[in-house]
């Protein structure tokens, strides 16, 4: 197995695709091509992460944060950042970053969150937009099948729990080649007349490289004609937060009781209690004050997050009860979840889980 192979696994779980534009997601150190030894898998990669992969034979760090997230000019070990790139490339450890990927993904932070506080009937909290692509091209009648099979077969067509692919008639009509036009493979020059048929048919986002190598690999013309369009969808399956509810509702110092134990956090920091039962639930990991007012359209009696600033809580209005856990915190059950995936699509390998405490903040 080498690096390659895990990280096919992980894009099934959360494809970088989906990632925030602001992020450095992927492999950032090492060579997707190295054989595995060993798989570590961290919350953030510091050099005492990189000291236990070295000691556990592992040459491979899956990592939730990027440890590299700005440019970096130099690489001199003036700072935590470039040692740990120095180490890791000293010692031929890569290092992979899931993040937002994970963030947005299903199954992912979130979801976890969901579970660790026993959330039911759960969905996605700001739906991600513009997940879904649309391929139209045209393609001789009589091969018109095989194209519209093959373009199947790469993922297209799939969209959630419906299939989509269609051949428009009215589209159909007679190309006339010329010495100038796209005749087939290994017929440069020949004069065609042959009838046509327009096929469109929708993807995923991140299967884009695939369906383009399929249409090129499979059209039978040298020059393949074809128009991509980004469809405005919201995509229910795909974004940031997630809402659930509890099964029995509580009162606000139960709950935060609740959150405390369930999310193993020394602090609460929280906005001014409401005097009503606490049911409906907004959850998303990391920093999360962008996310209060989706919060609160949602219905959600409160907002569990991290990194919320004073002005922040001014936010709650008295219509939600604003819940600040900590970062490290809302997103420490997340290496729990990656080694949990791996272990089931890599069964005879060992995943080891970080024992190293990442946490920069600190309770007197």
């Amino acid at each position: 197995m080498i690096v390659q192979d895990v990280i096919n696994y992980l894009e099934e779980l959360a494809p970088l695709a989906y990632a925030e534009d602001f992020d450095n997601v992927g492999l950032l150190v090492g060579n997707k091509n190295t054989p595995v030894s060993g798989i570590l898998v961290t919350l953030d990669t510091l050099e005492t992460v990189v000291d236990e992969a070295i000691e556990k034979n592992c040459n491979l760090i899956v990592s939730f944060h990027p440890i590299i997230f700005k440019g970096l000019k130099k690489i001199t070990g003036k700072n935590y950042v470039e040692r740990v790139v120095i180490k890791s490339i000293k010692h031929d450890i890569a290092i992979y970053s899931i993040h937002t990927a994970l963030d947005n993904a299903l199954q992912g932070v979130n979801n976890m969150i969901c579970d660790q506080l026993g959330l039911r009937n759960k969905r996605i909290l700001i739906p991600q937009s513009e997940t879904i692509k649309k391929l139209t091209t045209y393609v001789p009648k009589n091969e018109a099948e095989v194209l519209r099979n093959a373009l199947f077969s790469s993922g297209a067509g799939q969209i959630g729990y419906y299939s989509d692919c269609s051949f428009n008639v009215e589209g159909m009509g007679t190309y006339n080649g010329n010495e100038h036009s796209n005749p087939k493979k290994g017929e440069k020059g020949k004069i065609h007349k042959e009838e046509e048929t327009k096929i469109t048919i929708t993807y995923a986002k991140h299967l884009e490289p695939k369906v383009i190598e399929t249409l090129f690999k499979t059209h039978t013309y040298e020059e393949v004609a074809y128009e991509i369009t980004t469809l405005e969808n919201k995509n229910q399956h795909i974004g940031m937060g997630m809402v659930g509810e509890l099964e029995n509702p509580m009162d606000e110092n139960d709950f935060l009781t609740y959150l405390k134990s369930k999310m193993n956090t020394k602090c609460i920091r929280h906005s001014s209690f409401l005097n009503k039962k606490i049911k409906k639930i907004a959850v998303l990991g990391g920093s999360g004050s962008f996310a209060i007012e989706a919060a609160k359209a949602s219905g959600s009696d409160a907002f569990v997050t991290a990194d919320l600033k004073y002005h922040d809580f001014f936010q709650a209005e008295n219509n939600i009860l604003l819940t600040d856990i900590g970062h490290y915190e809302s997103e420490q059950f997340t290496k729990n979840l990656l080694v949990a995936y791996l272990t089931k699509k890599i069964t005879n390998f060992a995943i080891i889980l970080s024992n190293t405490n990442t946490n920069p903040v600190k309770y007197f």
